[in-house]
Formats: C-alpha cells, structure tokens, sequence
C-alpha cells in the first residue's frame, strides 16, 4: 500500500545531510513552508544551498536557518527585502554566496531541472552583471545567454490538501513555486493543512501528482 504520510515534521527531515541543496516553495509568506524551516532548523543541517523566491524576512523561515548559520549560499531573485533579517550582514562579510537570478529566469531553471533539460537561452540578463561567465550565443540575431538547469536534493514546499499517494493542491497564490520544485527534486516533502481519503481530489484538479512526492505531513496552520 502506497503511504506517504509521516506522522511529523521532525522524523519527515531527519535524513536530510550538510551541503544538501533545499528548494524551498513561496513568495513572501504565501506557499512558504514554515513548519519544515523550523524543523530543518532543529534538525541541525548545515552548509545547505537554499534555491527560493527571497532569503526570507521577519525573521522567520529561510531567515531563521541564514541567522542560524546554516546556510552556505543563497540562489534566488530578492535577497533583500524589508526586515530581511541577517542576509545583508553575512553577505557585506562575505559569510554567505548569493547567486542573484532574476524571477523567470530561476522558475525556468527549476521546470528544466524537472523535465531532465541542462538548461535554455534566454535573452534576459543579456548585457549586465549577471551574464559574467556564462556562455552566450547570437540566435537569430539576437544575443542569448545560457542558464542552467537548477536540481534540488531536497523540496519543502507547502500545499493545501493531500491523499496518501502524494497529490496535491494548493490554495491561490500558494501554489507559485511548489509545482515546478516538486518535479525538480530527488526527496520532495510538503507540508499540508489537510490530508484527504483516495478519490476525494478530483484527478482533473491535481496539480502536483503524487508520482512527485515522497512525503507528506499534516500542520496545524
């Protein structure tokens, strides 16, 4: 019997290693995991590379395992924000790695990750800092440059409801990130606020199928 539930967020972590790549779902606070960061915070692992939308703020979530230490670089297209929290510092001391990738560009990274792609020419970042060391290629006459592929060891994201097999849903804009996070990982886990029977999600409204996810465990939101 397929079974994917884990009774908490602790034991749902407790095999993830030092130097892991985490892709973490949200944008701002809406599809952010929260009870997974707090756990992987306990948990202890460090050295992480965390691919997100931002490095977290309000000192809460990815803020928490950055202010904690525990993460040795950051890939994502807002590292700062209002009350970003210990980003700034770390980075001004040269503490913490920041790979800036600008919003399309990594959501594309991540979907090519997923779909077994080393990646695609895109004209943006063309002519900026952010082109540095990359290839790049006139296509058509215009100039391209090459990003590639982002895979993650590990996705903490966060969904709405849940069957045992793994498919979910997710609520409005909580959806962002997750889907493409979900394809993108060897050990996705999601944090969900309801875990329903087999054959109460319709399978024309299953955003993520449960062929993407490992584990699941219920929270109390």
């Amino acid at each position: 019997m397929i079974q994917k539930i884990v009774s908490d967020v602790a034991k749902a972590l407790e095999d993830i290693r030092d130097g892991s790549t985490i892709l973490v779902s949200g944008f701002g606070g809406a599809g952010l995991p929260t009870y997974l960061l707090d756990a992987l915070l306990d948990q202890g692992a460090k050295d992480l590379t965390i691919v997100s939308n931002n490095a977290g703020n309000a000192g809460l979530g990815i803020a928490k395992l950055v202010g904690g230490g525990r993460v040795k670089k950051m890939i994502c297209s807002f590292p700062r924000q209002p009350e970003s929290g210990a980003f700034d510092d770390l980075y001004r001391q040269g503490k913490i790695e920041l790979e800036l990738v600008p919003q399309g560009t990594l959501a594309e990274r991540i979907r090519a990750g997923g779909a077994g792609i080393g990646g695609f020419y895109t004209r943006t970042g063309f002519g900026t800092r952010l082109a540095d060391g990359k290839e790049q290629k006139v296509i058509d006459g215009e100039d391209y440059l090459f990003e590639k592929a982002i895979k993650g060891d590990v996705a903490l994201i966060k969904a709405d409801i849940a069957d045992r097999w793994g498919n979910l849903l997710y609520r409005r804009t909580g959806r962002n990130f997750g889907p493409v996070m979900a394809t993108a990982a060897k050990t996705t886990i999601a944090q969900v606020n309801q875990i329903v029977e087999l054959g109460e999600i319709d399978p024309e409204a299953v955003v993520t199928p449960g062929v993407y996810v490992q584990r699941i465990v219920k929270v109390i939101a």
